[in-house]
């Protein structure tokens, strides 16, 4: 996007906007949590120990990664379970499930999630509205 072009984020708070991808307003969880939470996403229907996530994030603490992990499952975002005296960790559902989440949510925090829905959908690609075509046709 140039900065002569109008941003289609709704919340940009840019003076100009430049974003390639804007996500102006867009609550975010910590760095760190996004990192641990997709190392779990990418282990489809496996588990890792506390320590296997751990060394997997060199730059911080053991422990660091060990509050991130309990933030991450009292979030629900992610299980733990006890194997033995080995705590072992998964995600509770995938990306797509989380992002899906977030958007009835979103829809659930405004008083006219049909303007909201509209304006969304002003927003998509042609490839992403073709997507979403296809889904509630199957509907």
């Amino acid at each position: 996007m140039t900065a002569t072009m109008t941003c289609s984020n709704p919340r940009c708070t840019c003076a100009s906007c430049s974003c390639a991808t804007c996500k102006c307003g867009v609550a975010k969880r910590g760095e760190l949590e996004r990192r641990v939470v997709d190392v779990l996403w990418d282990e489809p229907g496996g588990e890792l120990s506390g320590r296997q996530v751990a060394d997997m994030f060199p730059g911080y603490a053991y422990t660091t990664v060990a509050t991130i992990l309990d933030r991450l499952v009292r979030k629900g975002l992610v299980r733990r379970r006890m194997d033995g005296r080995t705590i072992r960790f998964a995600a509770t559902g995938t990306r797509a499930t989380h992002t899906a989440v977030l958007m009835h949510e979103a829809l659930e925090a405004t008083t006219d999630p049909g303007a909201a829905l509209v304006r969304f959908a002003e927003t998509v690609s042609p490839s992403e509205a073709e997507v979403l075509r296809r889904a509630l046709d199957a509907r």
